[in-house]
C-alpha cells in the first residue's frame, strides 16, 4: 500500500468489501461494457446493419478492461467516456465502429449511475434487515427485565431494556420502508440523446417512431430494470440522488439515536457495547472502558446526514437539460454516502450483536428512584387502611422533598419509605410498604407491546427476507 499520498479511510477503516467493489473502478466499466453490448443489441433487433460476430466479440472483452490504454488516450481527448470507447474499440476492431452507436456519454455514465444505487441499496437493505434481526432478538431476551426511563435524562416511570430497543428498532424499520420505495421506485435513464429528444435515433431509424418507443424498455430489461424515466434532460433528474441520499442519511439519524443511547447506558453502567479482551480503552487511564464503536457509528452518522446537503444542493442548481457541475460533487458525495452507511450498519451489527446487559446494576439504579413512582399506589393503600386523601398526598409531597434533600445533599440513600413508616397519618409499616416495591408493577405493557411488535410488525418482515438474515459485521475495531 502507498503511504506517501491520502487514501479514504472509508475504504481502509469502515467500509466493506462488497460495497467497495460496487463502486470500483472494475464495477463502474465492466457495467459501461455491458450498457454498450445492451445498446447494440437492442439496435440489431430494430434492424441496424451490426453483426453477431460484432457482438460476440464485444462480449469477449466486457470485463477485461485494457485501463493503460483508457488512461493514455485520455491525456490526449481530456474525456472519460471516449477514452473507454477507443479503448474498447482496440480490442474489439470488428465492433469498433459500433460502440457507442446514437448514443451520449450520459447513456453509460448516467444509467451506470442508477444500476450501482440500486446495487448499493440491496446492499444496505440486507445490512439493515440483519441489524433488525438482531435487535429483534434483544427486545425478546429482554421485554420484561424493568428498567428505570427517562425523560430529559431524568428519572421517569420504569419501562424495560427490551421495550426500549422497540424504540431503536422502529426507526430501522420506518428506514427500510424508506429504503424499498426509493429502491423499487429507481427507473434508467435509458438513451434518449444530447438533450433528452432522441433525435438521433430519429436519424438512425429514418424517423421509425415505432421502433424508437422500443428502444428504452428494451435496454431497460436487459439491465435488469422495468423502465426507463419518460423524459429527462441529458441526465436523469439530480433529484433522484437526492432521494437515495435521503434514505441513507434516515438510517444514519436512526442509527445515531441508538449509539447514543447506548453512550449513555455504558457511562450508568447499565448495559455496554462489546470489549475485546486485549482493547486498550486509553492510552493514559487503563481502566477505561471507552464505547468507541458507538462514538464511531455517531461520528460516521455526522457526516452522513450532513452529506444530504450534497445532492440536494446539486440538484437544485443543474441549469435546463444540464450542466456538467455535478459531476465532482456527485463522485464524492453518493460512493461515499453508502461507504459510510455501509460502516455505520456494521458497526451497529457488531454491537447489537455483543450487547451486555447488568441487571444488578440495573435494578440497584431502579430500586433508587422507585419509591418516588410508588408513592400513588402507597397514597391509596394508605386511604384503604381509613387516612385523609388530601392530607396524605400533601404529606408524601412534603416527605419526598425532605428525601430528595437526603440525597442530593447529604449524599445518603432514598429513605422515604421509612420516612413514610415513621408518619402516624399512613398507618403502615416499613414491611407493608416494601411490598409496594415490586418494579413489575410500573413498567405497564411494555412485555406486551414488545411481543405485539415483533408479532405484527418485525417477524412478518424478517420471514420474507430470511434468506438475507445472518450476516457477521465485517469491521475494524
Amino acid at each position: 500500500m502507498s503511504t506517501d499520498r491520502y487514501v479514504s479511510p472509508l475504504s481502509e477503516r469502515y467500509a466493506g468489501k462488497e460495497m467497495q467493489y460496487i463502486f470500483s473502478p472494475d464495477k463502474k466499466f465492466r457495467t459501461w461494457r455491458r450498457l454498450w453490448i445492451a445498446l447494440a443489441e437492442t439496435e440489431k433487433e430494430l434492424g441496424l446493419p451490426i453483426t453477431d460476430e460484432q457482438i460476440r466479440e464485444l462480449k469477449e472483452h466486457k470485463d477485461d478492461i485494457n485501463y493503460a490504454v483508457a488512461r493514455e488516450r485520455e491525456k490526449v481527448v481530456r474525456h472519460d467516456v471516449m477514452s473507454h470507447v477507443y479503448a474498447y474499440g482496440q480490442q474489439c476492431p470488428k465492433a469498433k465502429g459500433i460502440i457507442h452507436l446514437g448514443a451520449t456519454s450520459c447513456y453509460v455514465g448516467d444509467n451506470t449511475d442508477i444500476i450501482i444505487m440500486a446495487e448499493a441499496l440491496e446492499i444496505v437493505r440486507k445490512k439493515l434487515l440483519n441489524v433488525i434481526a438482531e435487535l429483534a432478538a434483544f427486545a425478546d431476551e429482554y421485554k420484561a427485565l424493568p428498567t428505570l426511563a427517562f425523560t430529559h435524562f431524568q428519572p421517569a416511570q420504569p419501562t424495560t431494556v427490551g421495550k426500549r430497543a422497540t424504540l431503536w428498532m422502529q426507526e430501522f424499520m420506518m428506514d427500510l420502508e424508506d429504503l424499498k420505495y426509493v429502491k423499487d421506485s429507481l427507473k434508467l435513464l435509458g438513451s434518449k440523446g444530447t438533450t433528452g429528444t432522441q433525435a438521433s435515433f430519429l436519424e438512425l431509424f429514418e424517423g421509425d417512431q415505432e421502433k424508437i418507443d422500443r428502444i428504452d424498455p428494451m435496454i431497460a430489461e436487459k439491465m435488469g430494470f422495468k423502465a426507463c424515466y419518460p423524459v429527462s434532460g441529458q441526465t436523469y433528474s439530480r433529484k433522484v440522488d437526492t432521494r437515495v441520499v435521503n434514505v441513507l442519511a434516515g438510517i444514519a439519524a436512526s442509527a445515531h439515536k441508538f449509539s447514543n443511547d447506548i453512550r449513555l447506558l455504558q457511562h450508568l453502567k447499565e448495559v455496554e457495547e462489546p470489549f475485546e479482551k486485549t482493547q486498550i480503552g486509553s492510552s493514559a487511564m487503563a481502566y477505561k472502558r471507552n464505547p468507541m464503536r458507538s462514538e464511531r457509528i455517531a461520528s460516521l452518522s455526522r457526516y452522513v446526514m450532513a452529506d444530504a446537503l450534497n445532492p440536494a444542493i446539486t440538484s437544485a442548481a443543474q441549469w435546463f437539460e444540464r450542466t456538467l457541475d455535478d459531476s465532482a460533487n456527485k463522485r464524492l458525495s453518493i460512493p461515499e454516502g453508502f461507504l459510510a452507511v455501509d460502516g455505520i450498519l456494521d458497526l451497529c451489527l457488531n454491537v447489537v450483536d455483543g450487547l451486555v446487559v447488568y441487571p444488578k446494576v440495573i435494578e440497584k439504579r431502579l430500586m433508587s428512584e422507585l419509591p418516588f413512582m410508588a408513592t400513588e399506589n402507597i397514597m391509596m393503600d394508605a386511604v384503604k387502611a381509613g387516612g385523609d386523601r388530601q392530607e396524605l398526598h400533601e404529606k408524601i409531597r412534603e416527605l419526598s422533598m425532605e428525601a430528595g434533600r437526603n440525597v442530593k445533599e447529604k449524599g445518603l440513600d432514598n429513605n422515604l419509605l421509612e420516612l413514610i413508616a415513621a408518619d402516624p397519618a399512613f398507618n403502615l409499616s416499613e414491611e407493608e410498604l416494601k411490598k409496594t416495591m415490586d418494579p413489575s408493577k410500573y413498567t405497564g405493557r411494555a412485555a406486551v407491546q414488545v411481543d405485539a411488535f415483533l408479532k405484527d410488525s418485525v417477524s412478518p418482515v424478517l420471514e420474507a427476507n430470511k434468506e438475507v438474515l445472518g450476516m457477521s459485521a465485517e469491521i475494524n475495531v
